[in-house]
């Protein structure tokens, strides 16, 4: 193997694929990233056996070839090289990298002993506008489970629903839905919450448009020179729908700004007790106030005004309810409760969070 390949496109290649490598593994191959050159591109792929991302790269290759070598250090060492063309030659299992004053020989694994990346064969395909693919996982991916003994729960449910297609999270305190105007056939797919993070990480400014494909096991998405491809997680994903109030006895509406204030300041005499504030709605007053208590610091009482229809309260968790709001972008946030048990549920009168909605159970006061 012998090429040419600038720095920039070299840098940016390994730093899509090289976060899938696993740093801990007791297959020392799946540290190292594959580095194949053919024609006029070089490809650097990586796996962890769940996730496999290549990232295509075009090149001046005079000599075809391939090899694997450690993902860390592959990665940090062209970091820190210079703008301008890279030299790379494969003599044995070593490859040697010149670029300007700068001269290193990385050790690899021959890529015979790299596991095979997936492929997928006809299944379904479809297409979706790059920037609001990224708004939706922005605003769900966070409220999937980290449990592995509810494997389900660790997934992002992505399927359609009265012709509209939905990623869904939940990780049974709370739930993120978003719905997307893409809608290519009739799907209900578990994706791990960690490719999607993947896919996040790995889209820029620049994309327009993300293509997907999926079969009964797989889905594999891809834009400009990159493809990221998982497994899917296998069960049935629970009813959500039935849990969440279509309508709630007590509702407010609120500036997202003030409710976002309030809700800092009271979480900061809330840790004591696992977050856990308390929000009052008052009706007479037409204001929202949140109240915490930390019994070795003091206590604190936050108060915003509001729209309100209803009086009662409700004990949350605050950085629930602040990764909920944070997650809107509109001005105006609308919460709906009927009770201190039933779920709490957050939308938005703003056009650009219409299609966004967020659910948060209550905690036992």
């Amino acid at each position: 193997m012998k090429l040419k390949v600038t720095q920039s496109n070299l840098n940016r290649a390994l730093s899509v694929v090289s976060r899938v490598a696993a740093s801990r593994t007791t297959l020392p191959i799946l540290s190292n990233i594959l580095i194949k050159a053919e024609k006029n591109s070089l490809t650097v792929s990586a796996t962890n056996l769940e996730i496999g991302i290549t990232c295509t790269v075009v090149g001046k290759v005079d000599e075809q070839g391939s090899i694997t070598v450690p993902a860390r250090l592959m990665t940090e060492f062209v970091s820190n090289l210079p703008d301008g063309n890279i030299d790379i030659k494969l003599d044995n299992q070593s490859l040697h990298i010149k670029s300007g004053k700068y001269q290193s020989t990385i050790n690899g694994i021959p890529s015979d002993d790299f596991p095979t990346l997936p492929e997928i064969g006809g299944g379904s395909v479809g297409s979706i506008p790059a920037n609001e693919l990224k708004k939706a996982l922005q605003q769900t991916v966070f409220a999937a489970s980290s449990d592995e003994a509810r494997q389900v729960l660790t997934a992002v449910y992505t399927h359609t629903y009265e012709g509209s297609m939905y990623v869904v999270a939940t990780d049974s305190y709370r739930l993120a839905e978003r719905r997307l105007n893409s809608n290519e056939g009739e799907f209900g797919l578990l994706v791990p919450a960690n490719t999607y993070q993947e896919l996040l990480r790995a889209i820029d400014d620049s994309t327009d448009e993300v293509q997907y494909s999926y079969d009964e096991s797989q889905m594999m998405f891809r834009y400009g020179d990159v493809q990221i491809i998982s497994r899917l997680i296998n069960g049935n994903y629970p009813d959500y729908r039935q849990l969440i109030p279509r309508e709630g006895e007590i509702e407010f509406s609120v500036a997202r700004d003030d409710f976002i204030n309030i809700t800092k300041v009271s979480s900061l005499f809330a840790k004591e007790s696992a977050g856990s504030i308390t929000l009052d709605v008052d009706e007479d007053t037409q204001e929202v106030s949140i109240r915490s208590i930390a019994s070795q610091v003091g206590e604190n009482t936050s108060r915003a005004e509001a729209k309100v229809k209803g009086s009662g309260n409700v004990t949350l968790n605050s950085r629930y309810l602040l990764d909920a709001l944070n997650a809107y972008s509109g001005d105006t946030i609308n919460f709906r409760f009927s009770s201190t048990t039933s779920p709490c549920v957050i939308t938005s009168a703003d056009k650009k969070d219409a299609d966004y909605l967020h659910v948060v159970m209550p905690l036992r006061s």
